[in-house]
């Protein structure tokens, strides 16, 4: 059967749109990329988005400009000193902290769960969770350092070999130069290559974490003089509650000064600079090799850190300095120059960014998705959050109240921190405010029993809260290079050199 030019020019053309439309649907349809930008020991107030006018991170600013910020975002905790382990645990697994603590292994991990749904995995940067977890979790992997924290400008590195494992460590270079060339590296060849799977990109910094050493042209960018002391400064934490001679609390002596708290300031705002140049040189990547626009940038950190607030220098601790992290989500799909206050953790990230991409929410996690957020929406989120450091502290935060316990101690510290954000005005003893210690408490003992806290709130034996801080010692260790023994640890360098001149 024949049919006249004009009906066969109709059917050729009406093909050629299906097909064309076919083809917009299909590429509109490719899932957004994922790029997950990690700091290490980041303050949530160590940024100019969160409203700090000393410190310059343009870059993470204009991802905030560019996505949603979320100011009040929790590291739940963790039972040991090196908080970021268990941190990235929770992270990484979805799970809350007493349901992975820092094992990884065996455990479905966030690249590995977005692999099944067609996604190419990439990671560098710091990873605490033993090597076989990584090698299970990416495909690709470069400079990947997998111990707490190193020298910065001498980097153990390992790589992802053809047979999927890590490499020896070798020393390299500046650790933030390393990683964010590395993941520059990897969104280059994966352009080049033109490939339709999307990409897990996960890039781990190890700034600003000690040791206090920017590299050598962000040395004195930010003059000490210049800087403000935490509103909550103190010389000396006001009573014990565990180890206070723990490793970050031998960063600088006791008591502390004004002078050696605003110049470890001004060299942890120095390595924050640095990182956010550099995380600018990656989402420049993105944009000119045409991956910006479809996809997912997160930002956060593992966990906050004191820096003299409260007296205290680490992040062993449940105050808000110590458990607060920065948190942004820019991409498709999430509004705009957005600010939420909704009460999160770090582990929730892993479902949300399942929803972002439309992939089947994972099963047997305890975070909780909160895309709705991102999409301008609205949803019911946590009326308290809980949080936990070892066997000796428990906190349990509402939107407005937040109740500290130290079970060894027979102590708690009430905070209104609607009026009180710094924590300094404990209000627990307070016969005004009896009613709302006694209802917290509630909060805390069902939080510990949902959460299977296995530790006690009853110890038989209590501790003073009465110490001697002239017993307390520095001691720096290996990882810390020349600039920050003479700097943070003159008197004990000094002394150390003239042991070995004899």
């Amino acid at each position: 059967m024949r049919y006249p030019f004009s009906t066969l020019l109709f059917s050729i053309l009406t093909s050629i749109s299906i097909s064309v439309m076919y083809g917009q649907e299909k590429t509109e349809k490719k899932k957004p990329n994922i790029l997950f930008i990690f700091s290490d020991d980041q303050r949530s107030d160590a940024l100019g988005a969160s409203g700090n006018t000393y410190i310059k991170t343009p870059n993470i600013d204009q991802l905030a400009k560019e996505g949603t910020r979320f100011e009040n975002t929790y590291v739940m905790g963790g039972h040991h000193g090196a908080i970021c382990a268990p941190s990235r645990a929770m992270l990484l697994s979805g799970k809350s902290l007493f349901h992975v603590y820092d094992k990884l292994n065996g455990v479905t991990t966030m690249p590995m769960y977005f692999k099944k749904f067609g996604y190419e995995s990439f990671g560098t940067g710091k990873w605490h969770n033993e090597l076989a977890s990584f090698e299970a979790s990416f495909d690709k992997g470069k400079n990947i350092l997998t111990q707490g924290m190193a020298n910065h400008y001498k980097t153990p590195a390992r790589d992802l070999d053809d047979s999927d494992k890590l490499t020896d460590p070798e020393i390299r270079s500046f650790s933030t130069d390393l990683f964010a060339d590395s993941a520059i590296e990897y969104l280059n060849e994966y352009a080049k290559e033109g490939k339709e799977n999307p990409f897990f990109c996960y890039v781990a910094f190890s700034a600003p974490h000690d040791p206090r050493s920017p590299r050598e042209d962000y040395i004195g960018m930010y003059e000490d003089q210049n800087l403000p002391l935490p509103g909550n400064f103190k010389v000396l934490h006001p009573f014990a509650f565990d180890n206070m001679n723990i490793r970050d609390e031998t960063l600088a002596p006791w008591p502390r000064t004004p002078e050696i708290i605003r110049a470890s300031i001004a060299d942890y705002y120095g390595l924050i600079s640095h990182m956010d140049d550099r995380i600018g040189d990656i989402i420049n990547t993105l944009k000119e090799q045409g991956l910006y626009d479809n996809t997912i940038i997160v930002f956060a950190s593992d966990n906050g850190l004191g820096l003299g607030s409260h007296g205290l220098l680490g992040k062993q601790n449940l105050y808000e300095h110590s458990t607060k992290v920065p948190l942004i989500m820019s991409g498709p799909g999430i509004s705009k120059g957005q600010s939420q206050d909704a009460l999160l953790y770090l582990h929730d990230i892993f479902p949300t960014l399942a929803d972002l991409i439309e992939v089947p929410l994972p099963e047997d996690i305890d975070g909780l998705n909160f895309a709705p957020l991102l999409r301008g929406g609205s949803i019911e989120t946590r009326n308290s959050l809980y949080t936990a450091y070892r066997h000796t502290v428990r906190a349990v935060r509402t939107k407005e109240w937040k109740l500290i316990k130290y079970p060894e101690r027979d102590y708690m510290q009430l905070f209104n921190l609607k009026e009180d954000p710094l924590e300094l005005n404990n209000l627990a003893e307070d016969p005004n405010y009896k009613d709302k210690v006694e209802k917290l408490e509630v909060v805390m003992q069902e939080w510990h029993e949902n959460s299977d806290d296995p530790e006690t709130m009853h110890p038989e034996k209590i501790s003073p809260l009465e110490y001697d801080y002239t017993k307390l010692k520095q001691h720096p260790d290996n990882k810390q290079p020349e600039y920050t023994l003479d700097k943070y640890f003159k008197d004990v360098h000094l002394s150390k050199a003239k042991k070995t001149d004899h």
